[in-house]
């Protein structure tokens, strides 16, 4: 028989166990020092007549993962491989070359070099193929194991092999690594003339200070009202929250407060510097995606009547997570409160089941939701996300718009424009004419994008159960008319979405020419939730109505 191979983890739970044995336990305990027992016994069982041989390391991690998932989608283990990748997260900084990589028509790929950093400097470009990285052969490589290789201690070498759009020899070269600081605010910049807009896209060490400097230049910059766009905005640090709401709100004034089991933990954050600006007129851009700390600024803003909320429904992240040192340089990261804006309401979302397939919260009933209001009286309400005063969705793109993004044929013309025309208008101004529109449209014609549109599944759904339930002889001639009204046409789809097509189509070519900032404002006059935001500052009569209580 095989000797038992017991983990560390293992050893840890059985050194627990033995811990408590040694004391007089309630119930509680007694319960614990069963369970523990009992995983113990199981693993060494398992281990030892298993059919097949198992990995201790990989068995213990499932455990630990699952048994951590029956709480909450954040409390996590972190064991000491991801360390490096956690400290990324929460500081925003790494050793590396500063490049988002991707994978797009079956290559490895430049997606967008940051301008200043290593990449950039070292001349790699979008759309360049990374073939090699020193003597390791990345192709067929996941893009996870690539971005390990590419990391490393700054001020190390290494060397990049690539192959370049349009040149038939491939390249190496050669990258110094530095230390990487990601920028909370990616771009900054005025969207009108007298309408300044800041994208703060995390909260890293520094958010505060980057809100506070793009605010101080656009002003400077002949800016008179602003824009805080925290859509997508996964959140962050806690105390990088409080900064950011503090460049807009009073001193002293409470920001944020945390209760927990552990009593002593709780606390109540408030603004402890003096305001950049408490006056100016203020839209904060929100998505089903903002949370946690984006949640926290936007709920603030919107509690103290600072300014406008416009967007879609944030998140519904209320909980706050500390990390907790584990045995062999592991670490638990634990939620261990959750966490009130001014008004005394929680953004938490009631239940982890009311869920959007994306994750965000789903619909609360009202009858779930508790009243609260704002410095001016404005009924505001818990139960899972912040609302926003004024709701806009997003524009949803057409099914051949996602087909031809999602197969990387936008990308892949881009690549072909670039390389055919040196140089393009400004970011804001470029346009595709007719005349190339209709050159790309020839370009497709040997591609393939075909797809299903979402009325197209839902008919052959309707099919399938009407076969199954006996009724498809009586209706199929229903249905067959639906399936010619709504048979899509590749070709007659290009016409009918041709502006949303061009549109996608533009960002794409931009973004080769002016990478970062060209992909934010080659957008802008899209975006109907930035349009939308502009429209209310510049109605001095809407923005105070919102801001306004309601009458009864």
């Amino acid at each position: 028989m095989k000797k038992y191979s017991i983990p560390s983890a293992v050893v840890l739970l059985i050194t627990i166990v033995g811990l408590f044995s040694f004391n007089n336990p309630d119930e509680r305990y007694f319960e614990i020092t069963k369970n523990l027992d009992i995983f113990a016994t199981l693993f060494k069982e398992v281990n030892a007549y298993y059919v097949d041989e198992v990995n201790p390391n990989k068995l213990i991690k499932t455990g630990i993962d699952a048994m951590l998932a029956s709480l909450d989608p954040y409390t996590n283990y972190i064991p000491e491989d991801d360390i490096e990748d956690y400290r990324t997260m929460t500081t925003g900084q790494y050793g590396g070359i500063g490049a988002i990589i991707g994978h797009r028509n079956d290559k490895n790929v430049i997606m967008m070099p940051y301008e200043g950093f290593p990449a950039h400097k070292a001349g790699l470009k979008i759309g360049d193929e990374i073939l090699k990285v020193n003597d390791v052969d990345v192709t067929g490589k996941n893009t996870s194991d690539i971005s390990q290789l590419l990391k490393g201690q700054a001020n190390t070498k290494l060397e990049v092999t690539i192959q370049r759009y349009g040149e038939n020899k491939t390249r190496k070269i050669e990258i110094m690594r530095e230390k990487i600081t990601i920028d909370n605010v990616p771009y900054y910049g005025k969207v009108t003339n007298d309408v300044g807009y800041i994208k703060l896209s995390d909260f890293t060490t520094g958010a505060g200070k980057e809100v506070k400097k793009a605010l101080d230049q656009l002003k400077k910059d002949g800016a008179t009202k602003i824009i805080l766009d925290l859509r997508n905005n996964p959140g962050g640090l806690l105390n990088e929250a409080v900064n950011v709401s503090n460049v807009f709100i009073q001193q002293g004034s409470e920001v944020v407060s945390t209760k927990g089991k552990v009593t002593d933990w709780n606390k109540t954050y408030k603004a402890l510097n003096q305001p950049a600006d408490t006056e100016i007129p203020l839209a904060v851009l929100t998505s089903r995606r903002s949370a946690s700390a984006a949640e926290i600024v936007s709920g603030v803003i919107q509690d103290y009547d600072r300014g406008v909320l416009v967007g879609e429904k944030t998140f519904g992240k209320g909980l706050v997570q500390a990390t907790r040192p584990l045995t062999y340089n592991s670490q638990l990261k634990i939620t261990t409160a959750k966490y009130y804006i001014p008004s005394g309401r929680c953004i938490q979302a009631i239940n982890y089941s009311q869920r959007n397939e994306d994750g965000s919260a789903g619909v609360v009933p009202d009858s779930l939701k508790s009243e609260f209001s704002t410095n001016n009286g404005r009924k505001v309400y818990d139960g899972g996300g912040v609302d926003p005063d004024d709701e806009v969705e997003p524009a949803i793109p057409a099914p051949i718009t996602i087909s031809l993004m999602s197969k990387g044929l936008l990308f892949e013309y881009a690549l072909l424009y670039h390389h055919n025309h040196e140089k393009i208008a400004d970011a804001r101004d470029f346009k595709l004419t007719d005349e190339e529109y209709s050159e790309f449209k020839e370009w497709l014609k040997d591609k393939d994008y075909d797809y299903t549109t979402k009325v197209e599944k839902t008919i052959e759904a309707l099919t399938k159960f009407a076969k199954t339930e006996k009724y498809y002889d009586n209706i199929k001639s229903e249905i067959a008319d639906l399936e010619s009204k709504v048979a899509h046409n590749k070709e007659k789809d290009l016409v009918e979405f041709a502006d949303e097509v061009k549109s996608v189509l533009e960002d794409r070519i931009v973004e080769q020419y002016y990478l970062m900032r060209g992909n934010f404002e080659s957008a802008f006059d899209d975006d109907v939730q930035l349009q939308k935001a502009i429209e209310v500052l510049h109605n001095n009569q809407e923005y105070n109505s919102l801001l306004a209580v309601s009458p009864n």
